[in-house]
């Protein structure tokens, strides 16, 4: 009996607890840990204020090709995921300043890995990637003159995270 209401107990909270998640703001607790306990924080992070304070930056897309014609970072580098396209980055000289972003940060962390194993210098992983980067009111763009509201959001499961802006699925 006493298993059974703390089993009880545990999917109430459960429940509650994921109704809570998806109501909150992206750069709230649950997202932080959410993106801590996915990420394994392999590579150096930077947040979403710092990245745009920084100059002389190279934006890098590690999302897929639909994703990334949706919407992104003004100027950013498309080299997807699955099917990584480093040749796009051979124009890029390897002491430049690089981040990587992709939905939330996971796909980014791989691929700085990859890029900091090629030679590049510095290699930052966007934390929370581009749906922080949206809801913090931030612009994307759907071609680098056209602003666009929307992102694509993956997968409803992912999609909970993107606060601001127009989901594509």
């Amino acid at each position: 009996m006493l298993m059974q209401k703390i089993k009880a107990s545990l999917l109430f909270i459960a429940s509650i607890g994921l109704n809570y998640l998806s109501a909150q703001e992206v750069h709230s607790k649950p997202y932080g840990l959410m993106l801590n306990t996915l990420l394994s924080h392999s590579v150096p992070e930077i947040d979403v204020d710092s990245a745009k304070q920084m100059q002389d930056v190279i934006f890098v897309d590690s999302r897929e090709k639909e994703e990334y014609e949706v919407s992104h970072i003004r100027n950013a580098i498309w080299v997807g995921y699955e099917n990584l396209k480093l040749k796009n980055l051979k124009e890029v000289d390897k002491s430049k300043t690089i981040i990587v972003y992709c939905s939330v940060g996971y796909r980014s962390e791989k691929v700085a890995e990859k890029l900091l194993k090629q030679g590049f210098e510095k290699v930052y992983n966007l934390y929370g990637g581009i749906f922080e980067w949206k809801n913090q009111g931030n612009t994307v763009y759907k071609t680098e003159k056209m602003e666009t509201e929307k992102v694509h959001a993956y997968d409803k499961k992912w999609g909970i995270w993107l606060k601001k802006g127009e989901k594509v699925y």
